[in-house]
Parts: structure tokens; C-alpha cells; sequence
């Protein structure tokens, strides 16, 4: 039987554990700390997050005001050496501010760091014992445990425990291509992706276009490769044909499913200068109130009119409702232009031919009419275009 993981219960002071600070700006996280003994990001880790002028301005001031920080894990990796298990976003904040590469703002609205406040305060931020587990145990345990913990309050998501639980070579080439804000690719890349970088949301993205949606078994299959030229090669495939095929951008791209839309039409031939065009009118069609799936409207060759959630009657709908009201207006004697019945004109019994007339909402479409056959009628064209939205 498997013997339990052990904790310890230790403190340390700031100064301590900041001894040696390391701040990789470029990555955006911090890397060691206990002069050396401490890595505070290991691979299976999140990104830093709390680089927001907020969250990281928190922890200082929490320490200042003599707020307990909670408690920190550290996995013992040697005789002493260690990793942060949880904590490194309170760690590098604080690591970030005693190496002055973070400001906080005083009660009188002036920026201070480390260096410029008074040496007894200094003292006390230097001397702060924080609440430190120094954990030891198997492989399986501690990655186990580390997916488990939400001790800071932001639950690890989806591609943050997968990075955790595949961790490796692997995860370590992908997070610095798809999870790294300073990438210059990145604006590119944020015209098509949604999400935060940071958060591993392009990277969990790139892996799913790549895996066709298994991310998890993917990562298994390559988690000890040393590069990864597949995922992004695919990843490239995919952006290179969805700037090529649309010539604009517009900000409904951001989000869609380019993977899945890349597999099921990138082997068609189009035309980009029609496809421009086409969309454009699309975008501009008041009909239209779902513009983000133009796109996908347009590669399927304009055939699935759900993808729009156009406000416009089916043409089975049209004739069949044609047919009805006139065959009851030439029954009464009366216009199959209801409007045009009411009326004392030489229009109240004319009956005309459906080319001459279009679909209404009896119910406005802008106050919440359905398109369906039971609020559906046909109005002759003048009609219809002064009825408006009424």
C-alpha cells in the first residue's frame, strides 16, 4: 500500500523566500526564490495572472496591513530544494514588489515600492512569516493534489489541469508558443481566438483544432515529445486559410470554430472577392440577427439559413399562406390584402398575385413576433413597407 503524502508546517519570512528572486518579464512568471533552493513555477503550474495592478497590489497591501496571505504548499524535490505546489501568484507578486518591478499606490494617491518606503515598514514586510507546508510524497500524489487545491480563490480551468496532469517537454514548448502574451503573433492570432493567453485559452484551442476535440489524449500521445511541429503546423493551416479565404476581418470571427469549419471546408475552392462581398451584405442585412454564423452561412454555400437566425419566412411557409388568405378573400369577395380590405379604395377586393405581395409578422420581429406559419400574413407591397415594424 502506498504510503500517505507527509506536510510540514513551517515559516518563513518574505525576505526568505524572496532571496534570489527571479523575474522572467518576457514569460511573465516568476522562476526561483529561497536563493536559488525555490522554484516557484514549475511546468505543471499556471501561468502568473495577477500582474493586473489589482490582484497583485492586493497581496502587498495585505502584508502591509498584517493580513494573513493563507497557507503555502511547497513539494520538497531534494535534499533542499523545492517547487511551489500553491502560492506562486502570492509569491511572485510579492517577489515582483521587494525586487521593485511593482508599484502600489499609498492612501495619498502616490506611488510607492519597496525602496521608497519607511525602513520600519520595510522591516515589517521583510519579516512577515508566512505559512508554508513543506509536502513530500510520490509523483502521482502531489500532481493529484495540486489539481485538487483552490486555496487563491480562481479555479484551475480546463487546459490548466491538463497542463498540470501531462506536464513535460511537451507542455513546457507549447505554453511558450500559444500561452505567451509577448508572442508577436498573438494580436494576429486574437482576430480568430477568444479568451485570455494567459489563461492557456489559445493554447487549449490550438489543441483541440489539432486533436479534433480529445485535447486530453492528445497531450498523452506527445507528452515527452521535445517539439511541436504538429500542433503548429496544423494551428498555422488553420489561421493561414481563414485570413486567406476572408479578406476582412470583422469581429464576429473572434471565437468561432475554425478548427471544425477548417476540416469540413478547407479542400473547397472559393472565390475571395465574392466571398467578401457576400459577407459584407450579410453583415449589413438588418434581417440577419446572428452575424457570427455568416461565416460558416457562406463556406456551406448560404444552404443552412439557421445559422443566421434570419427574421425572413420560409418559401413553404409564404405559399402556403398565400393560398389560404387568397382563397378566403375570393370566397368573401374581398382583397387578399387584409389591409387593402378594410380599406374604400378600388384596391378592397383586387386580388394579388403573390409576386405582388410579402410576408409579414403580425407580430413585429423587433417586438418579439416569431417566424413562424401562425404569425405569418401577406400584405401587398405598399402595404408592408408602411406597416414598417408596427
Amino acid at each position: 500500500m502506498e504510503a500517505p503524502m507527509k506536510a510540514i508546517l513551517r515559516e518563513i519570512t518574505i525576505k526568505d523566500i524572496c532571496e534570489g528572486f527571479v523575474y522572467n518579464e518576457f514569460e511573465g512568471k516568476g522562476l526561483f526564490g529561497l536563493n536559488g533552493k525555490l522554484v516557484i513555477q514549475p511546468e505543471y503550474q499556471r501561468n502568473y495572472i495577477y500582474a493586473d495592478g489589482k490582484r497583485d497590489v492586493a497581496v502587498i497591501e495585505s502584508v502591509i496591513k498584517g493580513y494573513p496571505l493563507g497557507l503555502i504548499y511547497f513539494n520538497k524535490t531534494g535534499e533542499d530544494t523545492y517547487e511551489v505546489l500553491d502560492g506562486q501568484q502570492r509569491i511572485t507578486s510579492l517577489g515582483r514588489f521587494m525586487t521593485n518591478k511593482l508599484d502600489i499606490i499609498d492612501a495619498e494617491g502616490r506611488n510607492q515600492n519597496i525602496s521608497s518606503l519607511a525602513a520600519d515598514i520595510r522591516e515589517r514586510i521583510e519579516q512577515t512569516k508566512l505559512l508554508v507546508y513543506i509536502c513530500e510524497g510520490t509523483e502521482t500524489q502531489i500532481r493529484e493534489w495540486f489539481r485538487t487545491i483552490n486555496i487563491a480563490g480562481i479555479p484551475l480551468n480546463e487546459q490548466e489541469m491538463l497542463n498540470a496532469t501531462y506536464y513535460g517537454p511537451f507542455v513546457t514548448k507549447a505554453k511558450a508558443e500559444f500561452s505567451n502574451s509577448n508572442n508577436p503573433l498573438v494580436q494576429k492570432w486574437s482576430a480568430y481566438m477568444a479568451g485570455n493567453v494567459k489563461r492557456q485559452d489559445y493554447l487549449h484551442a490550438a489543441l483541440s483544432w489539432v486533436s479534433r476535440g480529445d485535447v486530453a489524449s492528445y497531450m498523452s500521445k506527445h507528452r515527452q515529445d521535445t517539439d511541436i511541429n504538429e500542433l503548429q503546423t496544423y494551428f498555422n493551416s488553420v489561421i493561414d486559410w481563414v485570413s486567406a479565404t476572408f479578406k476582412d476581418v470583422y469581429k464576429e470571427m473572434c471565437g468561432r470554430e475554425w478548427g471544425r469549419l477548417y476540416e469540413e471546408y478547407h479542400t473547397k475552392a472559393y472565390m475571395p472577392d465574392r466571398l467578401a462581398k457576400r459577407v459584407e451584405e450579410l453583415m449589413t442585412d438588418e434581417r440577419v440577427t446572428d452575424k457570427k454564423g455568416i461565416f460558416e452561412f457562406v463556406l456551406g454555400e448560404e444552404k443552412d439559413t439557421r445559422l443566421l437566425h434570419i427574421r425572413v419566412f420560409e418559401k413553404s411557409t409564404i405559399r402556403s399562406v398565400y393560398m389560404h388568405q387568397t382563397q378566403a378573400a375570393r370566397k368573401a369577395g374581398i382583397s387578399n390584402c387584409p389591409l387593402c380590405a378594410i380599406g374604400k379604395d378600388a384596391n378592397r377586393t383586387r386580388i394579388y398575385k403573390e409576386t405582388e405581395m410579402d410576408a409579414d409578422h403580425v407580430t413585429a420581429w423587433s417586438h418579439g413576433g416569431s417566424t413562424t406559419i401562425g404569425n405569418c400574413q401577406m400584405l401587398c407591397t405598399t402595404h408592408n413597407r408602411a406597416k414598417g415594424n408596427k
